[in-house]
């Protein structure tokens, strides 16, 4: 794709055809409870990348460190481009919490996933130390399992509780960026539980689905404010461009003045 970075969610090891090419952290992750990862991939020598290691949420971090409470959820790091200025991109992964068992609830199927978007949110904010978006400059993106502009009858949502992730993303000063059509290919008909002039684009199938029938949005991108406007996100949700993931990739620009 001659793409420079990758924001990889639920990622495993780096297959090994491809280990000689490609550039990732030394981060060691606790193999006993989790098995996919988010990760910052360097792929292309146009760009220098610095990994943020992740350190307690309760210790003071250095420049180099990034405080996580949750390492299955976020991945960091500081890309310099050739003949630009340096930004800090976040992986985000929203990854599905079951219920404690004293809820006996049966409603919650697969889990919630705003409880990890809110610590994603949590964390990445250790990166915004004023209220002026223009004093800090991110890119975030990735699965945050949950439909933007749900109706509150979406059966597979949680749309009030989703719309306080979008909110709080904003009131950071992080642009919501889509992508939203025109830069990508809408479901038809609109999928139940999302009003009829929604500009969301499918980028996720379940396993009874195909690229052609895939309808529900996951994936989503934020900027700093200001530093948004450098920047453009198009859902590759064609199927003969989707790829071999039940996610198809998101592909973001930023520009030269960005």
């Amino acid at each position: 794709m001659d793409a420079d970075v990758a924001l990889l969610q639920e990622a495993g090891q780096v297959p090994v055809d491809v280990a000689g090419l490609v550039e990732v952290d030394c981060v060691e992750r606790p193999g006993d409870l989790y098995d996919r990862w988010p990760i910052v991939v360097k792929l292309s020598d146009r760009v220098e990348i610095e990994w943020f290691v992740p350190v307690s949420p309760m210790e003071r971090p250095g420049d180099g460190e990034m405080p996580i409470s949750d390492v299955s959820t976020i991945a960091a790091a500081r890309v310099t481009p050739r003949n630009a200025d340096p930004f800090i991109v976040v992986s985000m992964y929203a990854r599905w919490i079951m219920p404690h068992s004293s809820t006996n609830t049966k409603f919650f199927k697969v889990g919630y996933s705003d409880g990890s978007a809110h610590r994603i949110i949590s964390d990445l904010s250790a990166f915004i130390g004023s209220t002026n978006p223009s004093t800090h400059r991110i890119l975030a993106a990735g699965d945050l399992n949950m439909f933007y502009g749900a109706t509150d009858d979406n059966r597979l949502s949680l749309p009030a509780r989703d719309r306080t992730v979008f909110k709080r993303m904003d009131a950071l000063g992080l642009e919501f960026l889509g992508p939203q059509s025109p830069h990508g290919r809408q479901a038809s008909p609109t999928p139940q539980g999302l009003p009829e002039d929604t500009k969301n684009v499918p980028t996720y199938y379940t396993p009874i689905r195909s690229p052609e029938t895939a309808e529900n949005q996951l994936d989503y991108a934020f900027a700093s404010r200001g530093f948004h406007e450098s920047i453009s996100v198009k859902a590759m949700n064609e199927p003969e461009e989707w790829g071999s993931s039940d996610h198809c990739r998101l592909w973001i620009e930023v520009g030269k003045n960005g």
